[in-house]
């Protein structure tokens, strides 16, 4: 089968997101823990959650113009390597500051991985699939995603809890991040292995080579005419910068700040609360932290489920009616959420959800996490990878991903001095808010792209 190869290099790809959702859900299970372990209050222990994702930010913005010196694949290496020795420094952290500093390198690995993997796979995939194996990016996240909650459970319940001795003297959250070295090696060997984007060594003037790569991944067919294409679309003569993103609306092109506030959205909504401090959540409403694990696993196995459906249907379907879709489903089940956790009780003993609304609580969340697993979880990544001209494409990709590593931070930080402070109602309102604005903001900006070859992409 022709297409063969091309679905390959893209799985191996989007390995970077299986490290991508495995390092950033990996603290779920060990947020209490790390909370007594270093004494913390909820302002800092929002700080060690979201540390990770200042190096998001960072990675991910110097990503691009990194990738378009040296190479998509050796910038996947990089990354592979910053994930491997994080691991084994969180793992090992003797105070909470070195614990934070090894999750800074993670999420520079991380923000690199965020921008590589979709860029890549854009790249290489045949006009017809790529929506597809575009959303592998996503299909690798939640799969990383539930892996890691599952190694937080099986963790935690093997030691007894996640604070509790489990071998050589290391507490299980220690093992729950060490955990993480099997994949990130596994990750770098595979991508040793992979060619490198034709689109990239056009640029770079090494014609011949891309005409062999694209040989290979389109199944042997005459390629002269398509290597013709791409160079007329890439200024082959200078490196593409982030001085080619500027333009007359506050300083950057229109199709850049569309794809700022689709990054942006994606995380307003909410989302990596789920993942990020789930278990915490379903924690303080009265369940046991074996429960809110095996609750917070379920939600992930859900979220790989919807990611399929999301990948039958996106080059089917198209990127615009799914993401409308999502919103307005997303902005119903977190205003359930809201009016779910206003019925919260308390007392002398430890909050809880009054029946029957931890039911309704738990079947909005896992409503929630379907709503955008099958439309802003995978989309957004393929449109990022596929919106931006060539010209463009690894500076603006860049740019977006930081962007939205930023908001995941604010988000992420900000979360448990929200809960304490304005309480989950109003905190789940403001998502659902934001839900809803997202609604309005796909309907007015956002352009199809199904079907539409990258050359044909415009500024």
């Amino acid at each position: 089968m022709s297409n063969r190869k091309a679905i390959y290099v893209s799985a191996v790809a989007a390995l970077g997101g299986f490290l991508f959702g495995f390092d950033t859900a990996v603290i779920n299970g060990a947020v209490d823990a790390i909370q007594q372990h270093f004494a913390l209050s909820s302002t800092a222990t929002g700080v060690a959650v979201a540390c990770a994702l200042v190096g998001s930010a960072i990675g991910a913005w110097l990503a691009g113009g990194i990738a378009d010196r040296l190479g998509r694949v050796r910038v996947m290496v990089a990354a592979a390597l910053l994930f491997t020795v994080s691991s084994l420094g969180a793992g090992c952290a003797v105070s909470v500051w070195d614990f934070i500093a090894w999750r800074l390198i993670a999420g520079t690995g991380v923000g690199v991985a965020s921008v590589i993997a979709p860029a890549y796979i854009a790249e290489v995939a045949p006009a017809q699939l790529r929506g597809r194996l575009g959303s592998l990016q996503q299909l690798a996240i939640v799969v990383g995603i539930f892996v890691a909650l599952l190694g937080d459970a099986v963790f935690a319940r093997a030691a007894g809890s996640a604070s509790a001795e489990l071998w050589l003297g290391g507490a299980a959250w220690r093992w729950m991040f060490v955990a993480g070295v099997v994949p990130s090696i596994a990750y770098g060997v595979l991508a040793l292995r992979l060619p490198e984007s034709p689109r990239y060594l056009v640029a770079r003037g090494r014609h011949e080579h891309a005409a062999l790569v694209l040989r290979e991944l389109l199944g042997g067919i005459d390629v002269t005419d398509k290597v013709a294409e791409i160079a007329k679309t890439i200024e082959a003569d200078r490196p593409p910068s982030l001085r080619d993103l500027r333009g007359p609306r506050a300083g950057l092109l229109g199709i850049v700040w569309v794809g700022i506030a689709l990054s942006t959205l994606q995380q307003l909504v909410g989302i990596n609360v789920i993942f990020y401090y789930s278990t915490t959540l379903w924690h303080s409403v009265g369940l046991s932290e074996a429960d809110a694990l095996t609750i917070t696993v379920i939600t992930s196995i859900t979220n790989i489920l919807v990611t399929f459906v999301a990948i039958a249907l996106v080059d089917r379907i198209g990127r615009k009616p799914l993401l409308l879709v999502g919103s307005a489903g997303m902005a119903v089940c977190l205003a359930v959420m809201a009016l779910s956790f206003a019925q919260v009780a308390g007392g002398a003993g430890p909050l809880r959800l009054a029946a029957p609304y931890g039911t309704i609580a738990l079947v909005a969340a896992n409503g929630y996490v379907v709503f955008f697993g099958v439309s802003w979880g995978p989309v957004v990544w393929v449109l990022l990878g596929e919106m931006f001209s060539n010209r463009i494409r690894a500076a603006a990709l860049a740019v977006a991903a930081a962007a939205q590593w930023a908001a995941n931070f604010v988000v992420s930080v900000s979360f448990p001095v929200l809960a304490s402070t304005i309480g989950l109602v109003a905190s789940y309102a403001m998502f659902a808010a934001f839900a809803a604005l997202s609604f309005g903001f796909v309907a007015r900006f956002i352009r199809e792209t199904r079907g539409r070859e990258l050359e044909d992409m415009t500024d």
